[in-house]
């Protein structure tokens, strides 16, 4: 098994999705997780902006989309807002967040971690992009991984 399968159970991943949905019930941005084995030499940020685009999410209707990127071998992680988000939220907001995760993570808890990041980033997309009548789920709530 390799290491990005050997990341999170199967259980535990069925919790972050269920995280992502919870999340996006009350926005109408959208909330993606993506787990590889390594950056590719490049640094994490740099990394998550290529599968940022490689998911799409650069194609949201409010340019809303944030990206959660881990890195399993590499030990690092990144997060990735969409310009719509990142114009709206506080200064220092995903540097907030990243802390928040790595408490967890430091400990290997790395389903806490993601999920108590997803729910931050809900809340503050639900401040600034509130759920609609009229919202669909633009992008998939799984987990991808390379």
């Amino acid at each position: 098994m390799s290491e990005v399968e050997e990341f999170l159970t199967p259980e535990e991943e069925k919790e972050i999705v269920a995280a992502i949905r919870t999340a996006e019930m009350q926005t109408s941005g959208e909330i993606r997780v993506h787990i590889e084995k390594s950056s590719q030499e490049k640094e994490a940020f740099e990394r998550a902006k290529e599968v940022f685009h490689w998911l799409k999410m650069d194609q949201t209707k409010e340019a809303n989309g944030v990206l959660i990127y881990v890195a399993v071998h590499d030990h690092t992680f990144a997060i990735c807002g969409d310009k719509g988000i990142n114009e709206k939220v506080p200064k220092g907001f995903w540097d907030s967040t990243k802390d928040v995760m790595q408490k967890h993570f430091r400990h290997k808890q790395f389903k806490q971690g993601l999920v108590e990041g997803i729910l931050k980033a809900g809340t503050e997309l639900r401040m600034h992009f509130p759920w609609k009548h009229d919202d669909a789920d633009e992008l998939s709530n799984e987990i991808s991984k390379a």
